[in-house]
């Protein structure tokens, strides 16, 4: 049999047991554009576009994908051959894989090959909504001082060269130049990257490089355009060669890249809009005043859970996350980490039962089909620690709670950082902008046992800390000595004494 091609025209040729589009596509109108599309994006945002589509034939409310970087050719040339089409399979803990093609975004261009296209696309009296997700580090501030690094040869450009921008920034000041040219309302700039308040840091950010460039139009942005902060979960691993051949055996499919994800999702935002919005909440979005609790919920439960399995996890020798939960010292650890250290610091968050929200995790931690690596979690934990981990242990000292679990976390990171093997002495897949600093401090562990402690923007001021020192000191020296996390992490749920 002919494997079919994914595109428009072979919709009505696909298995019938395969959902399709049955919205007109031709039709849509571009009211939000991405930049950034990703894995991420494909599996939230466009398929909640998709369902508004396929529900309730708002056609408003299509995507139009945008790429800043090379690095984007390839999914512009995957949306080139397929019309933009993508297979979201979702993967349920049963086995069970619920494959639908997604229509939402109908077109995509690619900046680097025609910039001012992009500015069109965004300068449109269609688009009401910038949408964003192009990672921490696409929104150039300095980790040190949270400011807009100025000294990106990028954004030097940018500000030389307004008509041809590299960055977001640049792009999004001469779209919303054009606008007010135009006399268009502003769109709203809706970031959803998976940091803190990601909305106030894409203001703090785009008024920073336009107040540079033309300040006059930075006074319109700060007056016209809104900027709501959102909270997004949903667990979306990298595409592997299987998920393909799964199309293909089931469903006579080629896809050249669907997206797989778990059935979980969620999706949080500050009713604050430029420009109108879509009617996301018919399909159980929440729109709130204030993200912040749900945010911090989040960050302190999802991304430091991940980590906490993660990191000895990959010293230990597990592969995923799943495999991390199928050890039941791993995910007991975890758990006991979630009710007696993040929750205590967390407070009361409207419409979530905390108790049901961490059970979710612990079941979708433990889906055997989406195999998430530790790799992939453990990867740029410099930049993720500081906001995921260590606030919390922050918060217990100043209220005298429970540490042990963070602090355990962040000694197995030093040794992790120092050796880079695992305690098979297999090698580690370190993936960080700061390795090569994060060695260099973990490697004088024999002779200053505090020296990883050293990096003060990562770590703040916690060597300074009494009862901290103790407990780091403690546990370092147990995983030197031992060279076995897992007994480490037994004892300490077990709340023995001594190691």
């Amino acid at each position: 049999m002919i494997t079919i091609t994914l595109s428009q025209q072979s919709l009505p040729s696909l298995d019938s047991n395969l959902s399709i589009p049955t919205y007109d596509r031709n039709a849509i109108k571009h009211g939000i554009i991405h930049i950034g599309v990703g894995g991420f994006h494909r599996s939230h945002q466009a398929y909640y576009i998709h369902q508004l589509l396929s529900k309730y034939k708002d056609l408003d409310w299509g995507v139009c994908g945008i790429g800043l970087r090379e690095s984007d050719r390839k999914i512009s040339n995957v949306f080139t051959e397929q019309d933009c089409l993508y297979t979201l399979i979702i993967q349920h803990p049963n086995g069970v894989d619920d494959c639908e093609v997604i229509g939402s975004i109908t077109d995509y261009v690619l900046a680097t090959d025609a910039p001012q296209d992009a500015i069109n696309k965004m300068a449109h009296p269609d688009t009401k909504i910038v949408s964003l997700t192009i990672t921490e580090g696409g929104y150039n501030f300095s980790s040190s001082t949270g400011k807009f690094d100025f000294d990106n040869p990028d954004v030097q450009h940018d500000l030389q060269n307004p008509a041809q921008p590299k960055t977001v920034f640049g792009y999004l000041t001469a779209s919303l130049r054009k606008r007010r040219e135009q006399d268009l309302a502003a769109f709203t700039i809706l970031s959803c990257d998976n940091i803190q308040h990601n909305g106030n840091v894409a203001k703090q950010m785009l008024l920073s490089f336009a107040k540079k460039q033309d300040k006059d139009l930075a006074d319109w942005i700060a007056q016209k355009v809104c900027f709501p902060n959102t909270m997004v979960d949903r667990i979306t691993p990298v595409t592997s060669e299987p998920a393909m051949k799964l199309l293909e055996e089931n469903y006579n499919l080629q896809d050249e890249w669907p997206v797989v994800c778990e059935p979980y999702i969620q999706w949080v935002i500050e009713d604050n809009f430029s420009n109108g919005r879509p009617p996301l909440e018919k399909l159980g979005v929440q729109f709130v005043p204030d993200v912040t609790p749900y945010e911090k919920m989040k960050i302190r439960l999802l991304n430091a859970g991940h980590s906490v399995l993660a990191i000895p996890g990959a010293l230990h020798g597990h592969p995923t996350i799943n495999a991390c939960m199928e050890d039941e010292v791993f995910s007991t650890f975890m758990r006991q980490f979630m009710d007696q250290e993040a929750t205590p610091v967390l407070g009361t968050i409207e419409g979530m039962n905390l108790t049901d929200y961490k059970n979710s995790l612990e079941e979708r931690f433990s889906n055997p089909n989406i195999k998430d690596s530790v790799s992939r979690i453990c990867s740029e934990t410099s930049a993720k620690l500081p906001k995921f981990l260590i606030p919390t242990i922050i918060e217990n000292l100043e209220s005298g709670g429970s540490i042990k679990y963070g602090t355990f976390i962040l000694a197995a990171w030093c040794y992790y950082s120092a050796k880079g093997v695992d305690f098979n002495n297999e090698p580690l897949e370190i993936i960080d902008a700061r390795k090569a600093e994060l060695h260099k401090a973990a490697e004088q562990y024999q002779e200053d046992k505090l020296s990883f402690l050293n990096i003060s923007d990562v770590f703040g001021e916690l060597k300074s800390n009494e009862r901290f020192v103790a407990e780091y000191t403690r546990l370092t020296h147990a995983i030197y000595t031992s060279m076995d996390v897992r007994s480490i992490m037994s004892s300490i749920s077990a709340d023995k004494g001594t190691l």
